[in-house]
């Protein structure tokens, strides 16, 4: 077998192979032996059917199937041969397919980048520190008693607050419009739900009342052909109904699954969620940096296959994230998800080479405190863990989230890190939009 390989630009190659006539025929000739042994042609006895014949019916079909496995199998040879590491599937073109001739094709590829890994010193972290305090709690219980408001109807104006029960029907120059109708829709003022002025148009209605309001929908509408459009609305209010929160009781409680220790064992409890919750928090702000910081001292050519099935990952997300079952991934935009699986790509090599110079192996002591962490949020605890332990993908998961955590170790052991003590409610407020979070190394290590 001869091999040639050439560079194109970048991590493009060109490699050339020639097999053989020899290894071709014998692979067509034994395929026809076998057919010839099975095969059923028209006045011959089964087994009897002359070579010439079988040649001239299978002949053809015997040379294409031996030339797709012959490809297969002397491309794997050849980059064994030259120690070459593709980066998804060539593309093949044949040169020759003359019978008794030597067989030649050209395959296409990318192939992996060398990375050279910058100097972790130049990479910048600054590190959150934060506790759960009483006051935190008591904020966090309120919140959890808001989340459950009930209502009660009040036989008074409504106040912003209030949930309203209406009718109402909107129109433009007249005439009712699409989307603008609705009956015995709930709705609470102040909640931002509808369009700017609908809900202040109703403070200080009262059940049974009919008002009519007018309002303009915003230049950013979602649909546009109601932008910037003033509209008249006819309201119908039945009823005015006032918030009440719950109290804090074992029925309560129960909603959360907390069925002994009453307030004190609902304390305990959320304070321990709010706790895993900080920890988690703390976390993948640190990880963000540290991603952040490895991108920017570390940079790489991407091969392009890689980044087209990172985009069509990153598409069946998106639908299964958006229930669009009907939804065929592939009509999505591959410019939405261009520089995301760009970045993911790019942090998934960085991350393998660094796991590879520093030869990090998941901690089986990590592995195991991070399934118990996941596991306390549930009621039986222990059999979480053990079916977390006996499932092979899960727990591959669950080792690839802290192999990901040793990596952010190992660079922090040599970045310039600042520590920042900050409250509860700003260590676990969402990362800013050019800070999301990110699933590189899990999702992208693994190519």
């Amino acid at each position: 077998m001869q091999v040639s390989v050439e560079t194109i630009s970048g991590l493009e190659r060109r490699m050339t192979v020639g097999i053989p006539a020899e290894r071709i025929e014998n692979e067509v000739n034994k395929r026809l032996q076998q057919t010839a042994g099975r095969a059923r042609v028209d006045g011959f006895r089964p087994g009897k059917v002359p070579m010439s014949v079988i040649r001239k019916r299978f002949g053809a079909s015997a040379r294409q199937e031996v030339i797709g496995e012959v490809i297969q199998s002397s491309f794997y040879e050849a980059i064994v041969q030259e120690k070459l590491n593709p980066a998804g599937a060539p593309s093949v073109e044949p040169k020759s397919l003359d019978e008794g001739k030597d067989f030649e094709y050209i395959a296409t590829f990318e192939v992996y980048p060398e990375v050279t890994l910058g100097d972790f010193a130049d990479i910048e972290v600054e590190r959150i520190d934060s506790e759960v305090t009483d006051a935190d709690l008591e904020n966090m219980l309120e919140i959890l008693r808001k989340q459950h408001t009930g209502y009660a109807a009040v036989e008074r104006a409504a106040e912003d607050g209030d949930q309203l029960t209406i009718d109402f029907t909107g129109r433009i120059d007249g005439e009712a419009f699409q989307g603008g109708t609705a009956s015995n829709t709930k709705l609470v003022l102040g909640s931002g739900r509808m369009i700017p002025g609908f809900e202040d148009g109703l403070v200080g209605a009262k059940a049974g009342e009919t008002r009519t309001i007018s309002v303009t929908f915003p230049e950013d509408y979602q649909n546009l052909d109601l932008a910037n459009k003033a509209a008249e609305f006819e309201i119908v209010v039945h009823e005015v109904a006032a918030a009440e929160l719950p109290e804090l009781n074992d029925e309560f409680f129960a909603r959360f699954g907390v069925e002994e220790g009453g307030i004190e064992g609902f304390r305990t409890e959320v304070r321990k969620n709010m706790e895993r919750e900080l920890r988690q928090a703390i976390k993948t702000k640190t990880k963000n940096q540290v991603m952040d910081g490895l991108l920017k001292t570390n940079e790489i050519d991407v091969p392009k296959a890689l980044i087209s099935s990172e985009i069509d990952r990153l598409r069946e997300q998106a639908v299964q994230q958006f229930g669009g079952a009907n939804i065929d991934p592939s009509q999505l935009p591959a410019e939405l998800f261009e520089e995301q699986a760009k970045r993911r790509v790019s942090l998934g090599l960085i991350v393998a080479e660094i796991v590879k110079q520093n030869d990090i192996k998941p901690d089986s002591d990590r592995v195991r405190a991070m399934v118990e962490d996941l596991a306390s949020a549930y009621q039986e605890p222990e059999q979480v863990v053990n079916w977390y332990m006996q499932n092979e993908q899960q727990l591959a998961e669950i080792q690839s989230v802290v192999l990901e955590e040793q990596v952010v170790d190992t660079v922090l052991q040599k970045a310039k890190v600042t520590d920042k003590q900050v409250a509860y409610e700003d260590a676990v407020k969402p990362a800013q939009p050019d800070q999301v979070e990110d699933d590189e190394a899990e999702s992208s290590s693994d190519e």
